[in-house]
């Protein structure tokens, strides 16, 4: 005996000992009752029409499906208390197979038989491989409004199946002949029951509502017969009774001699019908798992009840059942009625199979109304889940795709209906997509500038002129529909009498795109050439960079500029503009007079900060040790040399994080400190070009604290002036002056 056995069997046994155990024989009872009772009405819709005189056979199949459904799942699955069955969903799209399968008398049975077998064997294979390589992701992606409006959809369907039962015609055109007296005492009693029924079971909620109801209209229903003296036969032939067609037991409903009766051409005209099947059952155990765990408010392992209704679906597929899944009413009353135990579905399986191997007799005694009633019962449900719930929970927009797919369903069928829910919400979706602003930030390099440290006259002119670089941070996915008001409002920035000299695209935060948005930004990228503008593009993937490559001429790609970050292109955005505004320069004096005037008294008081850094480095001369560094050589991290502090007397070095983007760059008069020199973490730090620096380690800045204070707190006055950060850049006047003499660090 394997070890899972063993703990089932354990399990099992403390279960019949402890307290448990008579909850479990009142829930597993009742819920058997009812399942028995509402498989029945199923069996009558499904095997109709040319199909009845084979029903007890039928009723086969669907108990052994019940039973072998509700026993497995409740032995395998995740949660204690579980009951299984044929879900109502599952109902119509197997009358559906029924009723269009070609054929005649016992071979048209068997071949229904067959198709109703191979769909539950293939969903059940399914279910296994989904649970077995724990895929179960892939499928719990339904939107919630086809869910409902396919719950709805079914509901209705349901109610018009159980009219046309009962004996009546739902049709639109003759509707009016519902109310003829002849035609309104064949199906009135049966809705009666089925409407009374459900409003008892909303109101009060006792689970042995239905099956006490349904003996007390089999026995009202019999009275009735004998005060009007039909006898049980005359009620019978004339259909209001159910009759008996098999001799003998129930099971098994189909012999190994019998697949010699199958039609082949019929049964594969089937195939579509029942890969729909199986994509409903997909549903169904999607919705019932979802259902059952907000409904005991548990978190369920759905891998490993994919797996359980799939082997419950395969067994019942050899023994001539259909599929199962869970039931979540009949499993949330384990909870209610403190019966969270496997006892529970093996007792409601147990009622299941003595009915089976009982006989078929109890059928006879069966009023075909009270067998519509309970499936207008379980379709009203299914509409008050579906509709009446949803009116209140949604927005107008999804609720009116659910109503959609209700009437679709209703007038034209299900796959009808799934498809075009499945279509509206694709539309819906795509509507609400492209109306998210992908455009995350703008700004221009005005307002937000690179790290590189840069010449107080280029301050100036970025101050001054830093407004005819726009930078977009876009962010999301890009596809057809939010490309083209992207587009649009890009277009706006260079279109005009006077187009901006740079526009810089930001592709960090974009997960991806598709060829509409790739041929869009081509479009764009063309036009912002033809006017002059300079394009930078930042953080571009390999495969947008293909894309474009192939999209665009191949003069117009060779403009476009691409950097690997965001900082790189922000550079090359203030090379552009600097550029520009020397180039316009040289022909007005009157621009370079106005730098010139504007810069005059920044330069001066860059003058006043070198000439005293100049003077502290030369009174720290005997505290301060010579470095040279060659470019790309490392003057702070992890492998640089272990010196603590450092000015930067020439050349200039960068600042980078792990990835190797840089964070800011250190030119003359800065200072760059390193782990541990005053007990913060630092970046590390490139030289970008020769550099030429006087260290300060860590040992020589103890021993001037010791011999010379006044030049120790002269140098930390110096340090805390130039606030121990990187240079601000918000871009007001002030700060043109800059900081100079700062403290490379993480913690500033």
């Amino acid at each position: 005996m394997t070890p899972a056995l063993r703990n089932l069997g354990s399990e099992l046994r403390r279960d019949v000992l402890s307290t448990k155990a008579v909850p479990a024989l009142s829930a597993g009872f009742t819920s058997g009752l009812a399942l028995l009772v509402a498989q029945i009405a199923f069996e009558s819709f499904i095997f109709s029409g040319e199909l009845a005189p084979y029903s007890s056979q039928g009723i086969g199949m669907i108990l052994f499906g019940n039973f072998a459904g509700c026993l497995i799942v409740t032995l395998t699955g995740g949660y204690r208390g579980a009951v299984a069955g044929l879900t109502p969903a599952l109902v119509i799209i197997m009358a559906l197979i029924a009723s269009t399968t070609d054929g005649h008398g016992l071979s048209l049975f068997v071949t229904v038989a067959c198709a109703l077998m191979i769909g539950s064997l293939a969903t059940g294979i399914c279910c296994l491989m989904i649970g077995r390589f724990r895929l179960t992701n892939l499928v719990r992606f339904i939107p919630y409004p086809v869910a409902a409006g396919f719950v709805s959809g079914i509901g209705g369907t349901v109610c018009l199946a159980a009219i046309s039962l009962m004996g009546a015609t739902p049709e639109w055109r003759t509707a009016s002949a519902l109310l003829e007296p002849a035609v309104l005492w064949t199906w009135l009693p049966g809705a009666a029951y089925g409407i009374a029924l459900y409003v008892a079971l909303k109101r009060w909620g006792n689970a042995l509502i239905l099956p006490t109801s349904a003996i007390a209209a089999i026995g009202a229903y019999h009275l009735a017969l004998g005060t009007l003296g039909v006898s049980g036969e005359e009620a019978r032939t004339t259909g209001l009774l159910l009759a008996s067609t098999a001799d003998g037991g129930l099971w098994p409903a189909l012999l190994p001699a019998d697949l010699a009766l199958v039609e082949w051409d019929a049964l594969a005209s089937q195939v579509p019908n029942i890969l729909t099947l199986m994509l409903i059952a997909f549903i169904c155990v999607v919705m019932n798992v979802a259902g059952l765990e907000l409904a005991v408010n548990q978190d369920l392992d759905w891998n490993r009840e994919f797996s359980a209704c799939g082997l419950a679906s395969v067994v019942a597929s050899f023994g001539g059942g259909t599929v199962a899944t869970l039931i979540v009413p009949s499993s949330l009353r384990s909870k209610l009625l403190k019966a969270t135990t496997r006892l529970t579905g093996i007792v409601a399986a147990s009622v299941i199979g003595f009915a089976l191997f009982l006989g078929d007799e109890m059928l006879e005694f069966v009023p075909t109304a009270l067998v519509g009633g309970i499936l207008i019962f379980a379709g009203l449900g299914m509409l008050d889940e579906g509709l009446a719930k949803n009116r209140r929970l949604l927005p107008r927009a999804e609720f009116a795709i659910v109503v959609m797919i209700f009437a679709v369903i209703v007038l034209f069928g299900l796959i009808e209906g799934v498809g075009a829910g499945m279509l509206a919400t694709l539309v819906f979706f795509t509507v609400r997509l492209s109306r998210t602003d992908l455009i995350e930030s703008e700004f221009t390099v005005r307002e937000r500038r690179s790290n590189k440290a840069r010449s107080i006259p280029d301050r100036a002119i970025l101050l001054e002129e830093g407004g005819r670089a726009y930078i977009y941070q876009l962010r999301g996915y890009i596809f057809f529909g939010s490309a083209d008001p992207l587009i649009s409002r890009l277009r706006k920035s260079v279109e005009g009498p006077s187009p901006p000299d740079c526009l810089m695209l930001d592709f960090t935060a974009v997960s991806g795109f598709d060829f509409s948005a790739v041929n869009a930004l081509s479009r764009f990228l063309w036009a912002a050439n033809e006017v002059g503008t300079k394009v930078v593009l930042s953080a571009v993937s390999d495969q947008l960079s293909s894309s474009l490559r192939r999209s665009l001429p191949e003069a117009a790609f060779a403009e476009l500029i691409l950097k690997p970050d965001t900082d790189r292109a922000l550079e090359c955005c203030e090379d552009i503009v600097i550029a520009a505004w020397r180039a316009g320069a040289t022909t007005a004096d009157g621009q370079r007079s106005a730098l010139l005037e504007h810069v005059g008294r920044n330069l001066e008081r860059h003058l006043e900060k070198q000439i005293e850094f100049e003077d502290l480095m030369n009174e720290l001369r005997d505290w301060l040790s010579p470095c040279e560094y060659a470019a790309e050589e490392t003057l702070v991290g992890a492998d640089g040399p272990q010196l603590r502090l450092q000015f930067l007397i020439s050349g200039r070095a960068s600042a980078r994080d792990g990835e190797g983007s840089r964070l800011h760059q250190f030119g003359p008069g800065d200072a760059i400190g390193q782990a541990d020199a005053f007990g913060m973490q630092t970046a590390s730090v490139v030289a970008d070009e020769a550099c030429r620096t006087m260290a300060m380690t860590s040992t020589a800045r103890h021993q001037l604290e010791a011999d010379e204070e006044r030049l120790a707190f002269k140098l930390y006055r110096f340090l805390l002036a130039r606030q121990f950060g990187l240079e601000q850049k918000e871009g007001t006047p002030a700060e043109i002056y800059g900081s100079r003499g700062n403290v490379a660090s993480g913690n500033k």
